[in-house]
């Protein structure tokens, strides 16, 4: 969509019937179905936001209903309203600028990933937060994503060799033989686009929005983004993230953070060639040609 698209009047009236009169600014992200608006009014900012779909909606507003309370103030965002004939939720300002324009040093960025995994391990809470439905629905997460190989490789056609294909495969085979993996209540989209730095308080202070594919799953599926992206070649980011989160991977989670990360760069090409995302196609294919897969 565009980033001039107006916010529409039924939208605009609804928010303007909880917080009053508003000038808007479209600051959705470059790239299909973000609909996202910054509002200004007499005592402060919002943001009112679209889901793109139905999922999307009941995800995002569980996690801000169950999880982003329990987080500390100003660090996610917190739900103003929710409109679930426009799938539209009014959402409070989380302070800070995207890490994306900033520029770090190695110290600085090994802070922030630091801070990342701080942040990460309390949004995924303890072993009892979840629910035994919640336990079996992050099995099925991981079922799911093993056998979602074949329409990731159907969707992707030639643009991915036979090579590539067969490593593909292989991993959501090994997927499937995973026991057991610890679960939490993910974000789902834990990335540095989705990040925010507060640096006017005492101390600098991580933030993290865009809950809308938060769900129950396993807790390493909320790195291979990380491990895809910013951790390559940068193996103090990575141990400053463990550092942060409190723990490491056990073993049967690296497995599936490898198996999942093939997935994703399966899904990430067969998406982003379409649509002209030349970033992530080139991030999905860098993760393929770095996974290795025994000989047949």
């Amino acid at each position: 969509m565009s980033v001039s698209t107006p916010i529409p009047p039924p939208l605009r009236e609804w928010a303007q019937a909880i917080v009053g009169p508003v000038s808007e600014r479209n600051v959705s992200h470059d790239r299909p179905n973000s609909l996202v608006w910054e509002l200004t009014y007499d005592t402060g900012r919002a943001f009112v936001k679209l889901s793109p779909n139905p999922m999307s909606f009941a995800r995002e507003t569980r996690a801000l209903r169950e999880v982003a309370p329990g987080l500390e103030p100003g660090t996610v965002p917190l739900r103003r309203g929710a409109d679930a004939h426009q799938q539209a939720l009014l959402l409070s300002l989380v302070p800070g600028r995207s890490v994306k324009s900033l520029s770090l040093a190695p110290g600085g960025e090994r802070a922030l990933h630091c801070h990342a995994g701080s942040w990460l391990r309390h949004f995924h809470g303890g072993t009892g937060d979840l629910s035994v439905q919640d336990r079996k629905d992050a099995a099925v997460e991981i079922a799911l994503a093993a056998a979602g190989a074949d329409k990731h490789l159907e969707r992707a056609g030639n643009l991915i060799s036979a090579e590539e294909q067969r490593t593909v495969r292989w991993h959501a085979a090994e997927l499937g033989q995973i026991g057991p993996l610890p679960a939490a209540y993910i974000h789902g989209d834990f990335q540095p686009r989705n990040w925010l730095l507060d640096t006017d308080r005492a101390r600098n202070t991580f933030g993290a929005v865009d809950l809308e594919r938060a769900c129950p799953h396993a807790a390493v599926a909320d790195v291979v983004f990380l491990t895809c992206g910013p951790w390559v070649g940068r193996l103090d980011l990575e141990q400053a993230f463990w550092n942060g989160y409190g723990r490491g991977l056990t073993a049967e989670e690296e497995r599936a953070l490898r198996c999942l990360s093939a997935l994703d760069a399966a899904s990430a090409i067969a998406w982003g060639v379409p649509n002209g995302d030349h970033e992530i196609v080139e991030r999905g294919r860098a993760t393929l040609a770095r996974l290795e897969v025994p000989s047949a």
